[in-house]
């Protein structure tokens, strides 16, 4: 069964996913770079050395923040 979560507010299917699935494959398949993002999953900070071992299931709740650099 496809994996779906809701990300930013926003439901998403992700088909080639299925439930349950860890956080650091659900990263990859959204095409993000790891060192660039904070994912707060279902309320809580998600620690990126625990990304490999966080289990994801359908109906989960992430909130995503991508660094971006700048400045003079």
């Amino acid at each position: 069964m496809a994996l779906t979560v809701t990300i930013n507010g926003q439901n998403r299917n992700f088909a080639k996913l299925e439930s349950p699935t860890t956080l650091l494959k659900v990263v990859a398949a959204m095409g993000l770079k790891t060192d660039r993002v904070a994912i707060e999953h279902n309320g809580e900070i998600a620690s990126r050395v625990s990304w490999s071992g966080t289990p994801i299931v359908s109906g989960d709740k992430l909130e995503v923040v991508h660094f971006v650099g700048g400045g003079m």
